[in-house]
C-alpha cells in the first residue's frame, strides 16, 4: 500500500464536494436521451473551459464512421458531438485517458418515480435522478478528481484525457470517434457502476432479433390457424436450455459471483396484428451475453443452431423455420490483466483511501472494449453505485461513492502519469 505524498494529500484537500454535486444537479436537468445529448455535451463543455482543460469539441463525422467494423448502433443520429477534455503535458510520463458517456435511457412513466427524474434530488445519502447513477455521476466524477489536480498546482508529467461521450447506450458510437480522433493513451480507467468494485473484464452482448411465423385465422376459428405466440414457446424453451448450458460452461475467476455472468435476455415481444386475429408473426428482440474470450461470430452460430434445432422437432417450425439477425449494438467481451499497472495503482488508491478492494467482472457491455480492442488501451471499470438501479425508475448513486471514486481517480492518475513533487 502506498503512503500518501505532499503532492497528493493536496491534491485530495483541494476536491470540492460540494461543487461536484451541485454541477452534476445541473447535468441530470438536462435530458440527454440517446439520440438528443448536444445540451449536455455543450453544458459540459463550457464546465471543462471554466475548470481550466485544454478542450476539443467536435462534430462527429457518421459517414465516416459507419465505415468502421466496429462501429454499432440502434439510434440513428445525423448530429453528434465528441468532447475531449485534456490536463498535463508529455514531459516523460504515460498518458491516462479517462471515459464517460452522457447519454441515458429514457426515464418511462414519471408516476413511478418518487420525484421527478430530471430534478437531482439527494436523499438518505443518495442522489436520485435520471443518470445520476449511469453514469453522469463517474463521468463528473472523473472531471471533478481533474479540477482537484489543476485546484493543488500539480505539474503533471504526462497527459490525463477525460473523453464525455454520447451513445455509449446504444452501441458506443461517442468512444470510437475520441478513440479515432486520436485520444488513446497508456490505459484508461471507465467510472461506470460498479459498487466500487475494480472491474478488469466486461462480458459481451450482442442484440438478436428473432421472427417466429405462423398463419393468421379468425379468432373464432383459432384451431385453423397457427399462433405465433404459441410457436415462440418452443423457440423460447431452447433459449433458456441455451443460457443454462453456456453459462455452466464459461466460467471465469472474475465472474464467479454470479450465476449467469452471460445472460440471454427477451426484452421486447410483438405479435399479431389484430386483436380477434390468430398472431401470423411473433418478434421477440434481446440481448445475447457474449463471454469472455469467446469467438463471438461462433456465439452468434451457437444460438442459430439452437434455434434451428428446436424448430425442427417442431412439425409447423420445421416446415417454416424462424429467423434469426443480428442488429444495433454490437458490444463485444473485453479483458484487461490484473498484474497490469492500472489495475494495481488503481487497487492500491482504493486501499490508500480506506477501502477494502473486490475485483470482479460486469456482466453488462460497455465502452471499455472499444478503449481496449480500437484504442489498444489496457481499461479498468471502477465507479459509483450499484449498475442493478440503472434503467429504472428512481435510479440513485450514493454520494460517498461518489466522493470516494472522485479522491481514488485523483489519486491513480498522479501515480500513473507522474508528476513534480
Amino acid at each position: 500500500m502506498h503512503k500518501l505524498t505532499v503532492t497528493e494529500q493536496r491534491v485530495l484537500d483541494a476536491f470540492d464536494k460540494e461543487s461536484m454535486l451541485a454541477f452534476l444537479s445541473e447535468l441530470v436537468a438536462i435530458p440527454s436521451i440517446s439520440g438528443n445529448e448536444d445540451d449536455a455535451q455543450r453544458h459540459m463543455a463550457n464546465e471543462m473551459c471554466q475548470i481550466g482543460l485544454q478542450t476539443d469539441l467536435w462534430d462527429i463525422d457518421f459517414e465516416t464512421l459507419k465505415l468502421h467494423p466496429a462501429f454499432s448502433w440502434e439510434i440513428e443520429r445525423s448530429h453528434g458531438l465528441g468532447l475531449v477534455g485534456s490536463i498535463g503535458e508529455h514531459r516523460g510520463g504515460r498518458t491516462l485517458v479517462l471515459n464517460g458517456h452522457i447519454d441515458v435511457v429514457p426515464e418511462g412513466d414519471h408516476r413511478n418515480w418518487h420525484s421527478d427524474p430530471y430534478t437531482a434530488t439527494i436523499r438518505n445519502g443518495n442522489m436520485f435522478g435520471r443518470g445520476a447513477l449511469d453514469m453522469k455521476g463517474g463521468l463528473v466524477a472523473a472531471l471533478w478528481a481533474m479540477r482537484a489536480i489543476l485546484n493543488a498546482g500539480v505539474k503533471l508529467k504526462g497527459v490525463i484525457h477525460l473523453q464525455s461521450v454520447i451513445g455509449e447506450e446504444d452501441g458506443g458510437c461517442g468512444t470510437l470517434a475520441s478513440v479515432l480522433r486520436g485520444y488513446t493513451g497508456d490505459a484508461a480507467i471507465i467510472p461506470e457502476p460498479t459498487r466500487l468494485a475494480i472491474a478488469p473484464a466486461q462480458a459481451g452482448a450482442h442484440n438478436v432479433r428473432i421472427t417466429v411465423p405462423g398463419l393468421s385465422a379468425h379468432g373464432c376459428y383459432r384451431e385453423e390457424g397457427v399462433s405465433a405466440i404459441e410457436k415462440y414457446y418452443v423457440v423460447q424453451q431452447a433459449l433458456l436450455e441455451l443460457e443454462a448450458a453456456r453459462n455452466a460452461r464459461m466460467r471465469h475467476p472474475l465472474f464467479a459471483g454470479y450465476r449467469l455472468p452471460y445472460p440471454l435476455s427477451i426484452g421486447m415481444v410483438r405479435a399479431g396484428n389484430w386483436p380477434s386475429s390468430v398472431a401470423e408473426e411473433l418478434i421477440a428482440e434481446g440481448r445475447y451475453g457474449i463471454g469472455i474470450g469467446e469467438d463471438s461470430h461462433a456465439a452468434r452460430r451457437e444460438l442459430e443452431t439452437a434455434v434451428a434445432t428446436a424448430a425442427a422437432r417442431d412439425p409447423w417450425l420445421s416446415e417454416h423455420p424462424p429467423r434469426v439477425e443480428w442488429w444495433g449494438g454490437t458490444f463485444e467481451p473485453a479483458e484487461t490483466d490484473v498484474s497490469h499497472p492500472i489495475v494495481e495503482l488503481l487497487t492500491h488508491a482504493h486501499q490508500t483511501l480506506g477501502k477494502q478492494p473486490v475485483l470482479e467482472g460486469m456482466p453488462y457491455g460497455a465502452d471499455m472494449r472499444l478503449l481496449v480492442h480500437q484504442g489498444g488501451m489496457p481499461t479498468v471499470m471502477f465507479g459509483p453505485g450499484d449498475v442493478r438501479l440503472a434503467h429504472k425508475p428512481n435510479e440513485y448513486v450514493p454520494v460517498d461513492d461518489l466522493v470516494h471514486v472522485a479522491r481514488t481517480i485523483a489519486l491513480t492518475a498522479l501515480r500513473f502519469v507522474d508528476c513534480e513533487e
